[in-house]
């Protein structure tokens, strides 16, 4: 009773219409020049955003009732952002290892919103006024990933529609990034600062050749993200710039490249096939139409385009490369990557992390992966008919499976604050799985590989299956037979290309190896990547139930309605563990430590 009164002191008719202000502000900015004119369609946008702000606000209320002092990563943030609002901006607490960034964004706010002071609940509501854009630029994100994907099919160039709606408000509610939106973490601003980057990006890749003020643009929003974390230099500079490599070599546009006729020899093979890919002619299939073999035919094609058309690469991504090169002399200038204390974050090669990435996404995303896993439910019940990828498929599964047997075998680190900290939930993670006994880090390898591959299959899409043979129109004078054309797919449906799999795959790869800790916040950002790119499920595509498919072609991803659903259950339990079961620690002979505060079970 005593948080629902919190709650409803917290909900007071002046903060209800901030909700709706905020909500309106939002929805007539992502309404701007994406063809949302239906009021029922900004009506729904509105609700959302009044939604997660309401609950945003609660849990930010709950939080300060219950927790008024710093809590754990707080007690180093909050007084070094209070230094800041001071002015003192060349006093620096060592102990902190991340940039700036967050603290110079809660100073521009507090200044703009004329506060007097930076108390700990304001400087946490920081963090929720950053989640609020953070599902705002996501929705832009999504549009423009659909938009791209509209190029290459012949459905109009898709608006701001409702799976790409639906997803960014569900990445907002993604329980790791809503849990810190009432504490005062960089997590929340720094996915937001990558969020708009990529936006802008994602605009680069519209147009043929970009000016140079957009690429002036580009730096300043890539350093911007690295001020708020370092680790974004492999989404800035790897992910994106990788991806505008490609963009370039396939503004080539070349003439249809046709195979020479008859029998080739090796040598003749690999010269037809180099002299395609230095054309532009990339051989990059959709990620639905992409076996193990083309995933390696695809990075050939892109090195082999990239060295024969320099200039053509180097004109679109210096960006990138400027802002790598600031990076350098960052580290160069600091004596590492991280800033404060390095004897606790020394990188080092965890190969580990690319194990455990695929249970984490698997646990949160497990509505999309449902039917990834029925489809491989029911492909044990049957044999599958021999074929080219399947042949392959299984040499790779197996390399892969022994890949991540000698990774938990050789290559299994346990960070000394993972065992350390009984407030965090990777700390039983841990204890009950890999700690437990040396034979269980050997036993979860299938259960890697299992969730590995349905991560994977849910973002290669499930598209509608082709024509039948059968199906075919006979013209009444030739009397030829030709297959009829399949109905164009939304673009919402379309699985990302091959190369874009590949790079997030690099970049988040990067990411993740080089830190010995392992964190849910650290997997936030390639989950959010993914999530951005995972399609929608293509109505052609459902079978059974009617009321699935009905659903699917007015719009709505019955997926991400479960996934709205089990997110916001996962948050109602991780708060309700936070504010409602703290405990206490204590020495061997009884006498309470650190002070006798409470401590609270966290991500």
């Amino acid at each position: 009773m005593e948080a629902l009164g919190v709650v409803r002191r917290a909900l007071t008719p002046v903060e209800s219409l901030r909700a709706l202000w905020t909500a309106v502000s939002l929805t007539l900015v992502l309404s701007r020049g994406k063809g949302i004119t239906s009021r029922k369609a900004q009506a729904a946008i509105t609700s959302g955003f009044v939604a997660i702000f309401l609950f945003g606000r609660s849990w930010l209320a709950l939080v300060n009732h219950y927790v008024p002092e710093p809590y754990l990563d707080e007690f180093f943030h909050i007084p070094q952002a209070q230094t800041y609002c001071q002015g003192r901006y060349w006093d620096w607490d060592d102990k902190i290892t991340t940039p700036p960034g967050l603290y110079a964004i809660s100073v521009a706010y507090h200044r703009f919103s004329m506060m007097a002071k930076c108390t700990a609940s304001s400087l946490r509501h920081t963090n929720l006024l950053a989640t609020m854009a953070v599902a705002l630029v996501a929705a832009q994100c999504r549009s423009l990933v659909q938009a791209q994907a509209a190029k290459n099919t012949a459905s109009p160039t898709p608006r701001a529609t409702l799976y790409a709606l639906h997803t960014a408000f569900n990445i907002a509610l993604f329980p790791v990034i809503f849990f810190f939106s009432g504490l005062y973490y960089t997590d929340v601003v720094s996915t937001l600062a990558v969020l708009i980057a990529y936006k802008n990006h994602l605009a680069r890749l519209g147009e043929e050749t970009p000016g140079f003020l957009s690429g002036f643009w580009t730096v300043t929003l890539g350093v911007v993200a690295l001020f708020m974390r370092q680790t974004n230099v492999f989404w800035v500079v790897v992910y994106m710039g990788a991806t505008e490599a490609v963009h370039a070599i396939r503004a080539i546009k070349p003439a249809p490249v046709e195979p020479p006729k008859g029998p080739l020899s090796f040598v003749e093979h690999v010269k037809f096939y180099a002299w395609r890919d230095s054309v532009g002619d990339l051989h990059d299939p959709k990620l639905n139409n992409s076996a193990p073999e083309d995933c390696l035919f695809c990075v050939l094609s892109i090195g082999i385009a990239a060295l024969c058309n320099p200039l053509r690469v180097l004109k679109q991504v210096w960006p990138h490369i400027t802002i790598l090169a600031l990076f350098g002399g960052f580290v160069a200038w600091n004596g590492g990557v991280v800033l404060g204390d390095k004897s606790n974050h020394i990188a080092t090669l965890h190969l580990a992390q690319m194990l455990y990435i695929w249970p984490f996404f698997a646990f949160f995303s497990a509505p999309l992966l449902l039917p990834s896993l029925i489809k491989a439910l029911s492909t044990l019940t049957r044999l599958p008919t021999p074929s080219r990828k399947a042949l392959l498929t299984v040499p790779y599964t197996l390399l892969t499976t022994l890949l991540s047997f000698l990774v938990a075998r050789y290559n299994t680190i346990i960070h000394p604050f993972t065992l350390a900290d009984n407030r965090h939930y990777m700390f039983y993670i841990f204890r009950y799985t890999i700690l437990r006994a040396p034979t269980v880090r050997y036993a979860l390898v299938p259960a890697y590989t299992a969730c590995r591959w349905l991560v994977w299959d849910a973002l290669a899409g499930y598209s509608s299956p082709a024509p039948a043979v059968a199906d075919v129109t006979v013209d009444s004078k030739t009397k030829a037979k030709t297959p009829p054309a399949a109905p164009a797919a939304p673009a919402s449906t379309s699985p990302p290309s091959t190369s874009t799999a590949l790079f997030w795959l690099l970049a988040t790869t990067l990411s993740l190896v080089t830190a010995p800790l392992v964190e849910p916040r650290y997997f936030i950002l390639p989950w959010v990547f993914w999530r951005l790119l995972v399609p929608a499920w293509d109505p052609a595509a459902i079978s059974g139930s009617a009321w699935l498919r009905k659903m699917a072609e007015c719009g709505v991803d019955p997926r991400l309605v479960l996934e709205t659903v089990w997110f916001v259950a996962v948050n109602l339990g991780t708060m309700y563990m936070f504010l409602f079961r703290p405990f206490y620690w204590r020495g061997v002979d009884g006498e309470l430590l650190d002070g006798g505060r409470a401590q609270r079970f966290m991500w």
